[in-house]
């Protein structure tokens, strides 16, 4: 099957053969797919490997057949995003937390509006912290694995903002304590769900909170861009 001009991100990409590149796209329609991009490694090659450079919004014509659709062409599309500093590494772990989340060939639309979102508003230099919190509940609402942020799993009863929590990735927010390594307060929570920026102290405890979520969906593993913004 033929597709054209399909909108996508480069997620990843890593040597294959000896001239050739092996990437992990995000594309609008067709999910995360693995493309062979053939010559672009060759000093003369007609499709160079600049236009395949992560965080370009870029228009791809490929042949589809099996797991691995061929490129057939690409062309930037939109703005260029400068990602640079710790834009750039937030970048990277965006990118390998779409790879590890997904499945190939699954298409969701929603998600790929979410991800260039998060890459303009880290380009136009607003809060990384609360840029990439926002991105992963996003993220987990689009794949089916919503955070239930505003109701105790225990009783269904609303969150009270002044009391502590835990939150469980099977049930929810669940009755905590102070001094807990888990503990997060109601108020961070609630922030989180009306999307409105918590505190420094409210940022950490969700940052917390979003890796344990995130290492239970990934079966209790862990992403390499963890231990880079340690």
């Amino acid at each position: 099957m033929r597709v054209e001009q399909q909108p996508a991100f480069v997620l990843h990409a890593r040597p294959y053969r000896e001239t050739s590149l092996l990437i992990e796209c995000l594309t609008r329609d067709h999910g995360r797919i693995g493309v062979v991009a053939r010559g672009v490694r060759k000093e003369r090659a007609r499709l160079q490997r600049a236009q395949l450079e992560p965080f370009q919004r870029v228009e791809l014509d490929l042949l589809m057949r099996g797991e691995l659709a061929t490129l057939r062409a690409a062309e930037p599309s939109g703005a260029v995003l400068r990602l640079v500093g710790d834009a750039g590494l937030a970048g990277l772990y965006l990118n390998e937390l779409v790879v590890r989340l997904t499945g190939r060939q699954d298409p969701n639309p929603e998600l790929f509006a979410l991800y260039e979102l998060a890459l303009q508003r880290m380009a136009a230099r607003e809060p990384l912290a609360w840029t990439l919190r926002r991105f992963e509940r996003d993220m987990l609402d689009a794949l089916g694995y919503a955070l239930q942020l505003d109701a105790d799993a225990l009783d269904g009863e609303p969150l009270d903002p002044a009391a502590t929590y835990f939150y469980d990735p099977e049930s929810g927010a669940m009755p905590g304590r102070a001094g807990d390594p888990r503990a997060i307060r109601g108020a961070d929570l609630l922030a989180l769900a009306q999307d409105m920026a918590p505190d420094t102290a409210g940022l950490a405890s969700l940052r917390r909170m979003m890796r344990q979520v995130i290492a239970f969906h990934l079966g209790g593993g862990e992403l390499r861009a963890w231990r880079v913004l340690r």
